[in-house]
């Protein structure tokens, strides 16, 4: 998915970023509001977005997190680049085609993972399947590649079939997750991966409590997906509300923590290894310095190879924003 936002908060983010770095050094429970944004150049679209966060840049190499919808929509987004990144897309209802410039042409549905390595230079479209609008829920995030795999050739996988594994419950029946991206309790996804990692569909069912074992040398936090959820982290074991407006940052040096509900909920756990740098984001380009993303921009503007062109399209495209008028550069940690 491209970002069609020009970012208001963009300039300020990058005044903020001469401040020292803080870094998360032990636990947190910060609840953090996914803001709206535009998406598709009007707003056609519901879009939050929940990370990335002004204080939280990163949650492991996750820098980028997206929901669009629950809605009903014609979803088109045309070709647009990539760099330095990977792409993860989550559906939970209906169907997009993506077409990408390595020769993908696929549908993303319910249960399917849809990874896309931009490396050194990617491009890819998005469109619902069908002319009609037509329901659609999904989340899309983005991974910051590290330097051993940033400047490499682009990639794209789909895997059907992904590790399920069974929560202990404390109270009422056991939990279940799907282990979408990375390792969780005991499991592995097939999915490609370039850093320790995890991200993982969460599902708590009602009346219960269950525990969710967490790697203590890793950052984690918790996105609401559906239904109502207790997060327990807090001193003393307190527990957040946690909704589908807000992300739950739990820091560091955390080996469990328990979720309950009372009607049943749905979550999705995203974490890993603190990242290995600070990153330069600026539209769909993840790099390290500000001549970096000139070179992209420039790069895609003039049609150069290093983007391809996306499977089964025209000289449709999304040409990109004006830079801000400011120097880019790397957003840090505050909290």
């Amino acid at each position: 998915m491209t970002r069609l936002d020009t970012d208001e908060e963009v300039a300020t983010a990058l005044r903020q970023a001469q401040e020292s770095k803080s870094g998360s050094d032990g636990p947190r429970n910060l609840l953090l509001e996914a803001r709206e944004v535009p998406l598709g150049g009007v707003r056609a679209m519901s879009v939050r977005r929940a990370l990335p966060q002004r204080d939280l840049p990163l949650v492991g190499a996750w820098c980028f997190l997206d929901r669009f919808g629950p809605q009903v929509t014609r979803m088109r987004v045309d070709p647009h680049p990539h760099i330095g990144l990977q792409t993860v897309t989550w559906p939970f209802v209906g169907e997009v085609r993506h077409r990408d410039s390595v020769g993908s042409d696929v549908a993303v549905r319910r249960g399917a993972l849809n990874l896309m390595t931009s490396g050194e230079g990617i491009s890819h479209s998005e469109y619902s399947v069908g002319a009609d609008a037509a329901p659609l829920d999904a989340l899309q995030l983005w991974v910051a590649l590290p330097e051993s795999r940033r400047h490499g050739p682009p990639a794209f996988e789909q895997h059907d079939l992904l590790p399920e594994v069974a929560l202990v419950a404390g109270d009422g029946d056991p939990g279940s997750a799907t282990v979408v991206l990375g390792s969780f309790a005991g499991e592995t996804s097939p999915a490609t991966t370039h850093t320790p990692i995890v991200g993982a569909e969460i599902r708590v069912p009602a009346g219960s409590r269950v525990s969710l074992p967490l790697d203590p040398a890793w950052e984690h936090a918790l996105v609401g997906v559906d239904g109502d959820a207790a997060v327990h982290a807090g001193p003393g074991g307190e527990p957040t509300d946690l909704d589908d407006a807000h992300l739950l940052y739990l820091g560091i040096r955390r080996s469990s923590v328990d979720v309950s509900s009372v009607t049943g909920a749905t979550l999705f756990l995203l974490g890993g290894e603190p990242f290995e740098d600070d990153i330069v984001m600026w539209w769909n380009f993840v790099g390290r310095t500000h001549e970096e993303i000139v070179a992209a921009r420039e790069a895609w503007e003039s049609r150069d190879a290093r983007f391809g062109r996306v499977v089964d399209h025209g000289d449709e495209r999304i040409p990109a924003p004006p830079l801000p008028a400011v120097r880019l550069t790397r957003r840090r940690r505050r909290v």
